[in-house]
């Protein structure tokens, strides 16, 4: 996975860093805090922000895994390789590394290239998407952190 490899000697990419189960926690918090705001954005129709906070759920929710690990990483595709890692490995369900680089090309076009490009909502799809992962951060525990770690080290 060279892309790993790259992201590990870019400045802000892949770091490891003690495990933090507080900052874990608060950025989950921060996923299902967003999906309260995405729910009065729907109001509103705005595909911009729409596309936004939706991404930014998935985005939060998915960097809480890594707080928990102990990977610190500022580049939003370096995460989402991360987050290809961690479908490989059978630590978050199949298809979010998928859904995460679809979100953020739709977030990017309609936030920076204003294509206002329709941003489809299914909450019962991303309240699921989180408990999906509040179960992964459930599971892992100090041997597989441990391993997972390791793997990373390794690139």
């Amino acid at each position: 996975m060279s892309k790993i490899s790259w992201c590990k000697k870019q400045t802000g990419g892949i770091k490891l860093q003690e495990p933090n189960d507080n900052l874990s926690r608060e950025y989950f918090e921060n996923a299902e805090e967003s999906l309260r705001v995405l729910r009065s954005i729907n109001k509103t129709g705005s595909n911009m922000w729409l596309a936004t906070t939706k991404y930014y759920i998935e985005y939060f929710a998915v960097y809480s895994i890594l707080m928990k690990i102990g990977i610190k990483c500022e580049i939003h595709d370096c995460t989402i390789a991360l987050a290809k890692f961690l479908e490989e490995k059978k630590i978050i369900e199949g298809g979010i590394f998928g859904m995460l680089e679809k979100d953020k090309e739709l977030r990017i076009d309609n936030q920076y290239y204003l294509k206002n490009k329709k941003a489809i909502i299914d909450f019962d799809v991303l309240s699921g998407f989180l408990i999906s992962i509040r179960r992964s951060l459930d599971g892992l525990d100090s041997g597989k952190i441990g391993e997972l770690r390791k793997r990373i080290e390794e690139w």
